[in-house]
């Protein structure tokens, strides 16, 4: 029986991996990918599957590449920037293939919303040679995903679903199928020399990887014939319009007045690029007008297939400057980018119009300026108040200190007025570029400077122990202060190795991070709470006087998950309006009124970091004062 139900994108592609088999799952949280794993656990139960959040990309698809060897229906998730970290796995998996299925859900931002780049899964597909669905609407990422488990199955290869925030994170009705209990009747792996890849393998590989990109081409191309992911609808200009993905509901949108002029050739199935039907779609085409976010996939597509068949077909797109070659695409964006194409077209087809009124924007006073912050009551801003301290005690001995951040929250300790994130690269990267850093920041005559790097306790389980182990090896006189919160606070509070839970709540052993630490050499390990400062300060201030690798693991609690005691308020009465905790802190609870002493509002979460800050000791508990 089939239901319709109101579902976000990454729900759809949930529903549809359960529908179709799905027998064992990982994953690394990520936005906007992230619920696609938290509903496949959250369902795991019930339905016998077994899922779990790895610790990073790269591991998630290995453990996902085991069970698929076994004959498994498989689904690893991330998010785009997560592909590079799984990339070293994936561009040799395409020349073994597998044996069961494996479908990888990839989640890309085009904005970006959250994340370090903008970068276009469907390159990365075109690069490893893995076929990429790329669904425009809940339903169709229902749909597609099922297609993308027969698909693997079927080629033996595994198959990519690219998303985009507007889809996963969209909510629209989705009819869906009734789901049952997965059969644990998986056939086992198999001994066979194709799983060992050497030189000599990937030679006798590679030919049969290349012909099935044509035999996937001309599958795609029937699609067109066979279902709604692809569709060819025909107007009555030679003016032709080719979208893919969210970028194709803009398309349809803007041309809404004007369905029957225009031409629209619909890809869901973006690589390998249907050729035979994009051939057919361009026979009556002049003029083509490609509309996508992020890369000119499509449009480079389509120019390489013009070239080789040498047709007299004009291509307006990313290149030629008619769209955005970056950021997020909306109906306005396409419909200013198709009425710039027109304007250049010989063709008596009007400009498409916007269905609001325009907007001169030269009269629009600019937005404010709302950054991102730490949340009222963090513990990061705690411990990094508490370095910032230590590092003056460092720069009165003529030490200066340059602090290399992480991904996740701490990254906005780089916010005014901490100002103590000097780098941020990527996941991991803040052991490693310290560790650089200090081999060039030796001792030299008023050169002298001391390294320290922050990062998370989810993301030192995801890519921080190779960085601490080379850092230690090599000798480099870095201070490690790892924030551990006890959760993956950016993308959701999803459990780690750290916590104790897997991904579906069962009870695991904890893995202790001031324990890894001193396995992996480093001599200080410290351990503390992260919510008397004083004591932070000394802790900190101890690590970077320490010559060689040293570490502090700062314990406390997510005020997202767990809020602290009490509120704190002011009294005027001792204010002495020096504003200490509103310059120097950040934080979002302290406000200072216009020739008002400051105030306290009620988001404050109880950390007590201004309190111990104030040197007039008029901030207090509010129960206190009463």
């Amino acid at each position: 029986m089939t239901s319709k139900r109101i579902l976000m994108g990454n729900e759809a592609i949930a529903f549809g991996a359960m529908k179709a088999g799905i027998q064992i799952a990982s994953g690394y949280p990520g936005t906007p990918s992230t619920e696609v794993m938290e509903t496949i656990a959250s369902h795991a139960n019930k339905y016998g599957i077994y899922a779990e959040w790895a610790t990073n990309e790269k591991v998630a698809l290995e453990t996902a590449v085991g069970a698929a060897y076994s004959g498994a229906n498989t689904m690893v998730t991330m998010k785009q920037v997560g592909l590079n970290v799984a990339s070293d796995p994936l561009m040799s998996l395409s020349y073994i293939g597998i044996k069961g299925s494996l479908v990888i859900l990839v989640s890309d931002d085009p904005g970006p919303h959250s994340s370090q780049t903008e970068q276009d899964t469907r390159a990365f597909g075109h690069f490893s040679n893995i076929p990429v669905l790329d669904p425009s609407t809940p339903q169709e990422a229902y749909d597609m995903t099922k297609l993308a488990f027969k698909l693997s199955h079927e080629m033996e290869i595994p198959v990519i679903l690219r998303t985009t925030t507007r889809v996963s994170h969209g909510c629209a009705d989705v009819i869906t199928e009734d789901i049952y209990p997965v059969s644990r009747d998986i056939e086992g792996f198999v001994k066979d020399p194709r799983w060992t890849i050497f030189p000599k393998l990937t030679a006798q590989r590679h030919p049969w990887l290349e012909e099935l990109q044509v035999r996937l081409s001309d599958r795609f191309s029937e699609y067109f014939q066979e279902n709604s992911f692809n569709s060819i609808s025909k107007g009555n200009s030679k003016i032709g319009i080719v979208a893919s993905g969210v970028s194709y509901l803009y398309a349809k949108e803007a041309i809404k007045d004007h369905s029957e002029t225009f031409s629209l050739f619909k890809v869901g199935t973006v690589h390998p690029f249907p050729e035979k039907a994009a051939l057919e779609f361009l026979d009556h085409i002049k003029d083509l007008i490609v509309i996508e976010e992020l890369d000119p996939y499509l449009e480079e597509q389509l120019l390489q297939l013009i070239g080789k068949h040498h047709l007299d077909v004009n291509v307006h797109g990313k290149k030629d400057g008619h769209f955005p070659v970056s950021g997020e695409y909306n109906v306005d964006v396409v419909i200013d980018g198709v009425n710039s194409s027109l304007k250049i077209i010989n063709t008596d087809v009007p400009s498409l119009s916007h269905s609001s009124p325009a907007i001169n924007k030269e009269n629009v006073p600019p937005l404010p300026i709302r950054p991102p912050t730490l949340c009222a009551g963090c513990m990061h801003r705690t411990v990094f108040y508490a370095f910032k301290k230590a590092a003056g005690k460092l720069k009165a001995e003529k030490i200066n200190t340059i602090f290399s951040g992480d991904i996740g929250c701490y990254t906005l300790g780089n916010a005014k007025p901490l100002n103590m994130v000097d780098t941020c690269l990527c996941m991991g990267a803040g052991i490693s570029i310290a560790a650089g850093l200090s081999h060039t920041h030796d001792y030299q005559e008023g050169n002298k400077a001391k390294q320290v790097a922050f990062i998370g306790d989810s993301t030192f389980f995801h890519s921080g122990v190779a960085a601490i182990i080379s850092a230690v090896y090599n000798n480099a006189d870095i201070t490690l202060a790892v924030l551990d919160n006890r959760t993956t606070a950016m993308t959701g509070h999803q459990p780690h190795p750290g916590i104790g839970l897997t991904a579906t709540g069962v009870s695991t052993k904890i893995i202790d991070i001031a324990d890894v630490l001193k396995s992996c050499g480093v001599d200080l390990v410290e351990t503390i709470d992260a919510d008397d400062l004083g004591e932070c300060i000394d802790i900190a201030k101890r690590a970077m006087d320490f010559e060689g690798p040293s570490a502090v693991v700062f314990k406390g609690k997510c005020v997202g998950i767990t809020k602290g005691d009490g509120q704190y308020v002011v009294d005027e009465d001792k204010c002495t309006r020096c504003r200490i905790c509103v310059s120097q802190l950040g934080c979002p609870a302290i406000f200072s009124p216009s020739n008002k002493p400051p105030a306290i509002q009620d988001n404050c979460t109880g950390c007590g970091l201004c309190a111990q800050v104030c040197p007039s000791d008029a901030i207090v508990l509010k129960e206190d004062r009463q």
